[in-house]
């Protein structure tokens, strides 16, 4: 697969098989994935992969630490603004809707709703999650340094048959994956993420989240008129 088809193809799957990836496949992802463009070449990013008995162990922590209502904020991480404009508001509620919409789940059910957003904190199925942290002292363009890296990575695991859904919701629930992973206190979380293979009879899978039209957020000067 050619990068504009692994671009083309990529989208976040919320239902995954239980094929296994090996940890071979996993590390030639990462090496390709190390050509991600930084500032200076600081490289500012760090990645942690779990499987098999770490990666349960953090599922059952996040998942008893959302029963009890424990979730932080992420405005506690300074990661999205208590308050959204109205573009990006109705973006998010479009997707989420796009979403609910297949699986059933209708505007004010609740335990519907709780019920979905606990599939992420089981990796939606994917036998292998990721976390990507960066250094807690770094600034703006040390993170869409490690944005970059992780669309790379993305883009990687695509060309290679593989697919993922980077997952913000982790933010919300860092200690146990900071405890079972080892992260040091000096860095923070950037995003979680699952990869594996995705499974085609899963109707979430079949979601296609919508693009503006480049006349909506391109700004071209000096090239004449169209």
């Amino acid at each position: 697969m050619d990068v504009l088809d692994a671009i083309k193809s990529r989208k976040s799957i919320r239902a995954f098989t239980d094929q296994p990836v090996s940890r071979e496949t996993i590390e030639q992802i990462l090496d390709v994935s190390q050509r991600a463009p930084s500032g200076t070449n600081t490289q500012p990013w760090h990645v942690y992969i779990c499987a098999g008995e770490v990666r349960q162990a953090i599922i059952d922590d996040v998942l008893a630490l959302a029963a009890e209502g424990k979730a932080a904020t992420y405005e506690d991480y300074d990661y999205y603004p208590p308050v959204w404009n109205d573009v990006h508001r109705d973006r998010r509620r479009g997707v989420g809707w796009g979403l609910y919409g297949l699986l059933g789940i209708e505007k004010g059910d609740r335990e519907g709703s709780a019920r979905q957003g606990a599939r992420n904190f089981q990796f939606f199925d994917a036998p292998v999650g990721i976390f990507v942290t960066t250094d807690a002292y770094l600034g703006r363009g040390n993170w869409a340094d490690t944005g970059m890296y992780i669309q790379t990575l993305m883009l990687a695991a695509r060309g290679m048959g593989l697919d993922t859904c980077p997952q913000a919701a982790w933010i919300q629930f860092q200690e146990p994956i900071f405890r079972h992973l080892g992260i040091p206190d000096d860095q923070v979380l950037v995003t979680g993420m699952c990869l594996g293979y995705a499974n085609d009879k899963a109707i979430e899978n079949t979601l296609v989240s919508d693009r503006e039209d480049i006349a909506n957020v391109a700004h071209f000067h000096g090239f004449g008129m169209p």
